[in-house]
């Protein structure tokens, strides 16, 4: 301690002059000696401190820039999963141009592949139009009175010509990703389910909101949304309840009724082809399980589940086209 109680700061230094030993003892209060330090540290870790704040900002933006082009091009693969368009842009910076090239192969791979699947469909159908009309002009000649086996044939007759004249089309016109919105198809078959079934004075709640659109064709939505609503109006008590939600990339959309439900059982065997839960009531038990087929060709799914109204919950999770 040095005057006014102040920390020295000292230095010893032992030497000989002349042969007389004699000890240099320099000192200074420790303040003098440490402040200049203490102040230049400051300022060097001041000046640190800022040059790494300003290189990790540099950082960010060249990441941020860099990334950016990877960033058009997920918006431009999410445009052509949406059907905004058929192919992602050729003009991309040389890093992602070979990712860009392999991209757009593929998709031309995946139409050309997609192109063939529909003429063979339609080969199929060519293939099952004779016979099927030759069994029914054999129903009608040896079978008389069988009115209910030629409707069935009619019907399956029907249905081979859509399915045809849609393979023809999408072979004639190539791939095409379509945008139909949800919530006019959905009251448009309400109005006319209702009044099918005017005799239960139907409450019906559509809460889809008017822009969603999924990725799908807009007969494939109405067998699907038919197909469900038919059965909410059939099995209901007074509600048909219709929702949506989005999630990630797809949209799901539920059905309600106040009917009497399904148990777990009756759930798992209701999506089968051909069964039918209630033999009494007319039909041919195809309904979900074609919902369900057209569901999965769209890389969707149908789910059955208990209603919160306490009859049954259908959940149709197709690809979404994004809210206008």
């Amino acid at each position: 301690m040095g005057p006014d109680d102040r920390r020295l700061h000292f230095r010893i230094l032992n030497v000989s002059a002349s042969g007389v030993p004699a000890t240099i003892v320099a000192s200074a209060p420790r303040d003098a000696v440490l402040g200049p330090l203490w102040e230049a540290m400051r300022t060097l870790a001041l000046s640190l401190a800022v040059l790494g704040i300003a290189l990790i900002g540099a950082m960010l933006i060249q990441v941020r820039l860099g990334l950016r082009p990877l960033e058009r091009l997920r918006r431009a693969v999410a445009d052509v999963r949406s059907g905004l368009r058929e192919r992602v842009p050729d003009a991309q910076p040389s890093e992602v141009q070979p990712l860009a090239t392999e991209l757009n192969a593929l998709l031309v791979q995946n139409a050309a592949n997609l192109d063939r699947a529909r003429k063979h469909v339609s080969n199929l159908a060519h293939g099952l139009k004779t016979p099927l009309a030759t069994l029914a002009i054999a129903l009608q000649k040896q079978t008389p009175g069988s009115d209910d086996l030629h409707d069935l044939v009619v019907l399956m007759d029907r249905r081979i010509r859509h399915h045809l004249g849609r393979a023809r089309s999408a072979a004639l016109g190539g791939p095409v990703r379509t945008r139909t919105a949800v919530a006019s198809r959905v009251a448009d078959l309400a109005l006319v389910l209702g009044k099918v079934n005017a005799d239960k004075a139907t409450t019906f709640v559509n809460t889809i909101p008017p822009g969603l659109s999924v990725a799908c064709e807009q007969q494939d939505i109405d067998e699907m949304l038919g197909n469900v609503l038919e059965n909410a109006f059939s099995w209901c008590r007074s509600k048909v309840l219709v929702r949506s939600s989005e999630d990630g990339r797809s949209a799901v959309i539920v059905v309600e009724d106040d009917g009497p439900g399904l148990s777990p059982e009756q759930m798992s065997a209701a999506t089968q082809a051909g069964r039918r839960l209630d033999e009494s009531s007319p039909g041919f038990g195809f309904g979900l399980s074609i919902t369900r087929e057209l569901a999965e060709l769209y890389a969707g799914s149908l789910a059955l589940d208990r209603s919160s109204l306490g009859g049954l919950q259908v959940a149709i999770r197709l690809p979404s086209a994004g809210i206008d």
